[in-house]
């Protein structure tokens, strides 16, 4: 790796850490080439990125940023899973582990806060963002409804009524 692709590799990690919600860091324990593929593909499905990278340049591109406390996260052949969403990256990353003994999580952080493995874990069993997003939808919506069913429930019990009236009436 000549020093042009070393500064493109450094700027477009610092890019990486300027824009991410979460970082997550892993330890890649001789995973096949297929195993980093389908990694990559989940990570990119939802909205996440991937990258294996040098310690080095990624201590580099951590400086002087939010996610300046991982810096010492990055011993031995690591990964770097960011994305913007607070939840998403950790959650893929957490999901592939379980089924994958070769990938391991050392840790991240969320902002300027640093998580260990477990902290990572625990952000993974959080909704993400969409999520949330159509809970709170949901919340705002049920009275609504309710209020729409409410104010026709009456109209409709007095229009049984009078039909069992009419019934009783008829016979």
């Amino acid at each position: 790796m000549d020093r042009s692709q070393k500064a493109e590799s450094v700027a477009f990690l610092t890019e990486v850490f300027n824009e991410a919600g979460v970082v997550v860091i892993t330890r890649n324990l001789g995973m096949t080439v297929a195993q980093s593929t389908a990694l990559r593909i989940k990570v990119r499905e939802a909205g996440a990125s991937f990258k294996v990278a040098k310690n080095s340049l990624a201590k580099i591109a951590a400086k002087d940023t939010a996610y300046e406390g991982v810096i010492d996260l990055f011993t031995g052949p690591t990964g770097i899973a960011a994305s913007a969403d607070p939840v998403a990256a950790a959650k893929v990353v957490v999901d592939f582990a379980k089924t994958n003994d070769k990938l391991e999580i050392v840790g991240g952080a969320m902002g300027s806060v640093v998580l260990n493995a477990d902290g990572i874990k625990a952000l993974a069993t959080m909704p993400s963002l969409d999520e949330m997003r159509a809970k709170l939808i949901g919340l705002i919506q049920a009275p609504a409804t309710k209020i729409a069913q409410l104010s026709t429930a009456p109209a409709a019990k007095l229009a049984r009524v009078f039909a069992a009236y009419a019934e009783k009436d008829a016979a």
